[in-house]
């Protein structure tokens, strides 16, 4: 088994060589923001369609490689260390697996295949003004015409919503009973009638988040997900698998770049950073808090595997993981020094022929920190993962 695996490796880290060109991988290099653009992460999943190899951890019958998870870990771990550019989550990760679960047979044949593609490009309509983790609390209304529902109100913080042209939506289509009720899951076309995106900068100058505005935005019955009223409980399926996300293969990654920095930049006395006592133990209890990451997400990823909910672990690994990340960027940042004061966007675009000012690291070291504060709130924030921890873990 182990040879089988070892050999599966070689296969991937050779057709990664031949396959991952240095545009995408400079892409990968210089991305600080939530997901990379769209022009360039619809390039890297193209090619990966045409291999096959597009979405690992789907089931064969929809498209999916057939992988093992010591294979889909061992593809993650070769592909983060060859510096490939992330997919966008949105559908290959987060809808599709719930359009596979609650879907008709007539939506699976519609979007599944136009998910794998990227001829569909999704983003997710949850948080609102005023109800972000109180996700309950969402009133973007949608009233029942015939066989289109009317949608009014707002979503804030969608990710990519500029690009993107679908959402899954969470809507209030009844007011009465506990707040958790009365909720809908609906799929729907951002071309549609009524719609209306506005950016919203982030402080590190990039453009990931929005605004969208629904005005009497009209959608088909036939986008619902499930049952009228019951969209709670396809949202929280759906969350588990955003939560759930295998963060370790990256986490690696980034920490290996800290590291080849602190063994080339200086120390003040003629020596390398990475010989700083100080800075050897917090790399090696980084590198720790990883393994340990990676180990957890081990024993989660087989019991999806097995066709079972990620359940709580998903809450404990996205809190682990978001906050190990942090901690990667909060090291980097210590690493750029000075030079960390300096804001170099238009260096840092791909294809840029403006030279960085200082180390390389302090190229994209403190809008990955900016950005990086975001990831321990979205998706629902840590202090809500705890809380569903105590809850349903440790029965307080």
């Amino acid at each position: 088994m182990a040879a089988d695996l070892d050999a599966f490796r070689t296969e991937v880290r050779d057709w990664l060589a031949a396959n991952l060109t240095d545009e995408l991988r400079e892409v990968a290099a210089r991305s600080t923001s939530v997901f990379v653009d769209k022009q360039h992460t619809l390039k890297w999943q193209a090619i990966l369609h045409k291999k096959g190899w597009v979405a690992p951890t789907w089931p064969k019958q929809y498209g999916g490689t057939g992988w093992s998870e010591a294979e889909r870990h061992a593809f993650a771990s070769e592909c983060a260390r060859a510096g490939a550019p992330p997919l966008s989550p949105m559908g290959l990760r987060m809808v599709a697996p719930v359009i596979m679960h609650y879907g008709t047979a007539e939506q699976k044949s519609w979007y599944l295949p136009r998910i794998l593609s990227g001829e569909d490009y999704w983003c997710q309509g949850y948080s609102e003004p005023g109800s972000g983790s109180d996700l309950a609390s969402l009133s973007l209304r949608a009233d029942r015409d015939g066989d289109h529902y009317v949608l009014n109100g707002s979503k804030i913080w969608t990710t990519h919503a500029h690009f993107a042209t679908k959402m899954f939506c969470l809507v209030r289509t009844s007011r009465e009973g506990r707040p958790q009720q009365g909720i809908t899951f609906l799929l729907l076309d951002m071309d549609t009638p009524g719609i209306t995106v506005r950016p919203i900068p982030s402080i590190a100058d990039d453009h990931d988040f929005n605004q969208v505005f629904f005005e009497d935005v009209r959608v088909p019955v036939s986008g619902r997900l499930g049952e009228e009223d019951q969209g709670w409980g396809v949202a929280k399926y759906l969350l588990e698998f955003e939560r759930a996300v295998a963060h370790s293969a990256g986490l690696k990654a980034a920490l290996a770049r800290v590291v080849d920095h602190a063994r080339q930049l200086e120390n003040g006395a003629g020596g390398a950073l990475l010989e700083t006592p100080g800075i050897r133990r917090r790399l090696s209890i980084l590198a720790a808090q990883i393994a340990a990451i990676e180990a957890s997400e081990d024993v989660v990823m087989a019991e999806v595997a097995r066709g079972r909910n990620p359940g709580p672990a998903a809450s404990m690994l996205k809190i682990q993981g978001t906050e190990t990340a942090q901690k990667v960027q909060e090291m980097a940042v210590e690493l750029a020094g000075d030079y960390a004061a300096v804001s170099q966007f238009a260096a840092r675009q791909p294809g840029s022929n403006i030279a960085p000012i200082g180390p390389d690291v302090a190229l994209t070291a403190v809008p990955s920190y900016f950005n990086g504060r975001a990831a321990s709130i979205y998706g629902g924030s840590n202090e809500i993962q705890r809380g569903i921890i105590a809850k349903m873990v440790l029965g307080l």
